[in-house]
C-alpha cells in the first residue's frame, strides 16, 4: 500500500472538475486522448457542425421566409420557436438514450433526422410543410450536443472536459459563420430551393464518415455494464441528477448566459439591424459574422480559463450576463432612431462571449454527476437556454405585431429572463459549492492509500 497521486488537478480527487492543471498526469481509468481521440472526436464534432448550419439556416433566411410564405412576424417566430421546443424538449430523452444506447447510434439517427428536415424545408410548398420541416430538423439538431459532449469524455482525460466542451461550441460557431458568410450568398444567388437542398449534402457526407470510422469508446475502455430497464430507470437518472445542485446550477447559467445571443442569431437580429437601425443586409450580416467571430474568439479563452481556475466559472457567467444587458440597454435607449455604428459594433462583440459563458454550464453539472448520467446531467442543462430561446422568440413576435413593429419594447424582453436567470444562480451558488467541497473531502480521504 502507497499513498495515492491526487485524483484530479489542482483539485484533487474531484473526477471531471476544472482545477488548477499542475501537470499531465490522467485520472485511473482516464482515457489516454491523443491523436486517435482527436480525429474520433473530429468526426463528432462535424456532425454538430453541420447541424448548427442548418440550425442557423433561418437566421439568414428570415426575410425571405417571410415574403416566401407570406407571414408576419409572429408566425415567422413560430418557425424558430417550434424548431427550439422539439429541440428543448428531447434534451432529456436524448440524455437517457446516449446513455443507454452510445454516441455513435443517437448521432447517426441524429444525422438522418435533421438533413431530412433541410430537404424538406428546401421543397416546402406551405407554410405547414415548412413548419413540419423545421420540427423534424429540431428533432435531429437535439440529438448531436448531447452526444458529443459524452464522446469527449469518453476519449479524453478528465482534466481536458472544459476544454472540449469549448471546441465544441466553437465548432458550433464555426458553422454559424458557414450559414451567415455562405448559405446567405447562395440564397441570394441560385434560390431558396438550391440553397437549402444543396446544403443537405453536408449531412450525407458526415453520416458516411460517421459509419465508417466512430466509435463509441477507446479499447479497454468500455463503460460498466448498467441496468436499463423499464420506467424505473429513467425516473432515477432524472431524479438522481436534478437532486445534484450543481446540475440545476448549471441548467440556470446555460439559460441566462445564451439566450440573448441565440435569438440575434437565430431569427431576430437581422430584422433588428435592418428595419430598426436601417442597415443594408449587407452590413447587417457582418455584424451577424462578427457576433460568430467574437464568440469563437472568446471561446478559446474562457477555456483556457476555466481549465486552469475552476473559481472563475461563475465570475466569468455573471459578467457576461451583465455586461450583455448593459450593452442591449444602451443600444435600445440610445437617443434618436438609431444607434450609432460603433455601439452596434460593441453590442455584437459582446453578444459573442454569451455562447462560451452557457458552456460554463457544462462545467457544473459535469463533475457533479457519475459516468454513467453524464448524458442525462448535460441534457437537463442544455435545455436551460434553448427554453430562454424559445421564450424570447415568442415574445419578440408577439410584442413586435402588438407594438407595430417596435423594436426597443419587444427587445426588452431579454432583461425580464436575464433577471430570472440570476435569481437562480445567485440561489444555488452556495449550495453548490458546498457540494463541491464534500466531493472533495471525500475523494482525498480515499485516495489515501490507492493499491500499487
Amino acid at each position: 500500500m502507497t499513498r495515492g497521486k491526487p485524483g484530479s488537478p489542482g483539485k484533487p480527487g474531484v473526477p471531471g472538475e476544472p482545477g488548477r492543471q499542475g501537470s499531465n498526469s490522467t485520472l485511473p481509468g482516464d482515457p489516454p486522448g491523443g491523436r486517435r481521440a482527436v480525429a474520433v472526436w473530429g468526426i463528432g464534432v462535424s456532425v454538430y457542425f453541420v447541424a448548427v448550419i442548418f440550425r442557423t439556416s433561418l437566421g439568414v433566411a428570415g426575410l425571405d421566409a417571410a415574403d416566401r410564405f407570406h407571414v408576419n412576424a409572429s408566425a415567422l417566430s413560430t418557425f424558430s420557436i417550434l424548431q427550439l421546443l422539439v429541440y428543448a424538449g428531447m434534451q432529456i430523452p436524448v440524455g437517457l438514450l446516449v446513455d443507454r444506447l452510445g454516441t455513435k447510434k443517437m448521432l447517426g439517427i441524429g444525422v438522418v433526422l435533421f438533413t431530412a428536415g433541410q430537404l424538406g424545408f428546401a421543397f416546402s410548398p406551405s407554410y405547414g410543410m415548412a413548419l413540419a420541416s423545421r420540427a423534424l430538423l429540431g428533432c435531429g439538431d437535439a440529438m448531436t450536443f448531447i452526444s458529443v459532449l459524452r464522446l469527449g469524455t469518453r476519449w479524453f482525460p478528465a482534466r481536458r472536459g472544459p476544454l472540449v466542451a469549448q471546441f465544441a461550441g466553437l465548432a458550433g460557431m464555426a458553422g454559424n459563420l458557414v450559414s451567415t458568410l455562405v448559405l446567405a450568398r447562395l440564397l441570394h444567388g441560385v434560390g431558396w430551393t438550391a440553397a437549402f437542398a444543396g446544403s443537405a449534402a453536408a449531412g450525407v457526407v458526415v453520416l458516411v464518415l460517421l459509419l465508417l470510422f466512430l466509435k463509441d469508446h477507446p479499447e479497454g475502455h468500455e463503460p460498466e455494464p448498467f441496468p436499463h430497464r423499464g420506467s424505473a430507470y429513467v425516473r432515477r437518472q432524472i431524479v438522481a441528477s436534478w437532486r445534484e445542485p450543481g446540475t440545476r446550477l448549471g441548467l440556470w447559467v446555460h439559460f441566462t448566459t445564451q439566450f440573448p445571443a441565440m435569438v440575434f442569431l437565430l431569427l431576430w437580429g437581422l430584422p433588428f439591424l435592418v428595419e430598426a437601425q436601417g442597415l443594408s443586409r449587407a452590413t447587417a450580416g457582418e455584424l451577424l459574422t462578427l457576433v460568430v467571430l467574437s464568440n469563437m474568439v472568446v471561446g478559446l479563452v474562457y477555456g483556457q480559463v476555466v481549465a486552469r481556475h475552476h473559481e472563475a466559472r461563475l465570475p466569468l457567467a455573471l459578467g457576461t450576463v451583465g455586461a450583455t444587458a448593459l450593452l442591449w440597454a444602451s443600444v435600445l435607449v440610445y437617443p434618436g432612431e438609431r444607434a450609432p455604428m460603433w455601439l452596434l459594433v460593441v453590442l455584437c462583440t459582446v453578444l459573442g462571449a454569451c455562447g462560451p459563458a452557457s458552456m460554463i454550464g457544462f462545467d457544473f453539472a459535469r463533475p457533479a454527476n457519475p459516468p454513467e448520467r453524464q448524458g442525462t446531467a448535460s441534457g437537463i442543462t442544455n435545455m436551460g437556454g434553448f427554453v430562454a430561446s424559445m421564450t424570447t422568440l415568442f415574445a419578440i413576435g408577439v410584442l413586435l405585431d402588438a407594438t407595430g413593429d417596435d423594436y426597443r419594447v419587444a427587445f426588452s424582453a431579454v432583461f425580464v429572463l436575464q433577471a430570472l436567470g440570476v435569481s437562480q444562480i445567485l440561489r444555488l451558488r452556495r449550495r453548490t459549492a458546498r457540494r463541491e467541497r464534500e466531493r472533495l473531502i471525500a475523494s482525498r480521504v480515499s485516495s489515501v492509500h490507492v493499491p500499487v
